[in-house]
């Protein structure tokens, strides 16, 4: 995932002709389900048409390049929301095969074919949606399978042995791997999912633990500077330099996401003051900073100040507004107090995202600039699921709150789940000399050392092999 270094990853070109929204746009009534939901289901067949991996050849949860593992996890927890919004139950099958074929050898969201980029942040998308999928009961997996509950704990308990108290108080580096060059970083995005993860965790569970290291992480974000006192999200900073040299860039899905986390705090302390003040200033702070206003647009459409007026937003922060979206629904649904404001934006934006879904070929091609009547020629993914998310949105007055394990949650958890398991494996490829080893839930290089099993493995190779040559020697005589 793109924090400290803005990676301008080749855009996607499109040979298609740029035609203006015409009698064809899509048009919405935020306020008709019907209409919504018709709008929605154009909007998720066109991003589902980039999806290889149920397809012949492909992999189950990956997109592909150019895009990055951890957009395809919050790709299915676009999915699991429009479930839940829509009630269409199409892409059901594909969602929870994609979820289930990448939680990895040990169900904590670490698959081995990931290794070489996998971040805290990456890990974490995944367990959000998860977490998604428990609270608004997804249909849960076989028994003999990891449920969609285990799996958030999992990678919570895997991120919490990680929190890196020796350098700028705490925190949680970008990678997890040291041998990796951002594991120098400490972002803000991997942070602030962690803080929402244990807040969703506390209050569907119950346990006040995972509460407490939320908002332990909250507190070391501002603390820290990567969040100022005016609730402004940075983007984060260098470990050897005890994080002096905070990068300033804000991006939306910080925001959203620190917003959401705040909010079922609130929920979960019983409407405490202290998170209401925090949800109120995060809120203000957003509305100044990610929705526009002349001469930049018309009033309050969403939209990602770092990058999109100057189109020069990367494959992934082509998909921030999806988050932000998610989560200012969500902060609706924990903290109603938010709702006439929260509604109101999302509403203009919403109406200015489905017209901005109506280029290309097909008419159902979705740009990136919501705010102007023309295609920007951006599409993709990202795009995507940016437009499906803040539409479906608009309908999170009519969805049930999010349960929890004592009022209608179905899915199953583990206290314990991926703390002790082996991490990723590597072959002779880790910058140690070309030893073989694993790197455990804690960032930490183990090198393999061989057992009687291995060593007797060893003899049966050799032997094997020389008895071949021998036999093809006498063969060619």
């Amino acid at each position: 995932m793109i924090l400290m270094m803005i990676n301008f990853r080749p855009i996607l070109a499109l040979s298609l002709a740029t035609l203006a929204v015409g009698a064809w746009a899509h048009e919405i009534d935020v306020k008709d389900k019907g209409s919504v939901s018709r709008v929605a289901g154009k909007v998720a067949f066109k991003m589902m048409q980039f999806y290889p991996g149920n397809k012949t050849g492909g992999i189950p949860g990956l997109f592909g390049d150019p895009y990055y593992w951890w957009e395809a996890g919050a790709v299915f927890g676009a999915l699991v929301d429009y479930w839940a919004y829509t009630g269409d139950t199409s892409y059901n099958p594909t969602t929870s095969e994609a979820i289930l074929h990448q939680v990895g050898p040990d169900k904590n969201f670490m698959p081995p074919n990931q290794s070489q980029s996998l971040g805290n942040d990456d890990q974490c998308f995944w367990a959000l949606t998860t977490m998604s999928a428990a609270e608004k009961r997804f249909p849960n997996p076989p028994n003999d399978l990891p449920q969609w509950l285990s799996l958030s704990q999992a990678v919570f308990n895997t991120q919490a042995a990680r929190w890196d108290k020796d350098s700028c108080g705490g925190g949680l580096r970008w990678q997890i791997i040291p041998l990796h060059s951002g594991y120098a970083y400490k972002n803000t995005i991997s942070a602030g999912c962690f803080f929402q993860l244990g807040a969703r965790l506390a209050r569907y569970t119950g346990n006040a633990t995972y509460a407490e290291w939320a908002e332990k992480t909250f507190d070391w974000t501002y603390n820290v500077g990567l969040a100022t006192p005016q609730h402004r999200f940075l983007d984060g900073a260098m470990a050897p330099k005890n994080c002096s040299d905070i990068n300033r860039l804000q991006w939306s899905y910080n925001a959203g996401m620190y917003m959401a986390g705040a909010a079922y705090m609130y929920n979960f302390t019983n409407g405490s003051g202290k998170w209401k003040t925090r949800i109120q200033g995060i809120l203000n702070g957003t509305l100044q900073d990610f929705f526009t206003r002349p001469p930049v647009g018309p009033e309050n459409i969403m939209f990602e100040v770092a990058c999109e007026p100057y189109l020069t937003c990367n494959v992934d922060q082509r998909s921030f507004k999806a988050y932000l979206s998610r989560f200012m629904a969500l902060t609706v649904k924990m903290a109603p107090f938010t709702k006439d404001t929260i509604m109101s934006v999302l509403y203009t934006s919403a109406t200015s995202a489905a017209k901005q879904c109506s280029y290309g070929e097909d008419k159902n091609t979705c740009g990136q600039k919501w705010y102007t009547n023309e295609w920007d020629k951006l599409w993709g993914v990202g795009e995507q699921v940016s437009a499906l998310e803040v539409i479906l949105s608009t309908l999170v007055g009519g969805l049930d709150s999010p349960v929890t394990e004592a009022k209608g949650g179905t899915s199953k958890g583990d206290p314990a789940a991926g703390g002790g398991g082996r991490g990723i494996r590597y072959t002779g490829q880790n910058g140690q000399g070309g030893v073989d080893g694993w790197v455990n839930s804690k960032g930490e290089f183990v090198p393999h050392t061989p057992g009687k099993k291995d060593r007797i493995g060893s003899i049966v190779l050799t032997v094997a092999t020389v008895l071949g040559l021998l036999w093809m020697a006498w063969w060619m005589v």
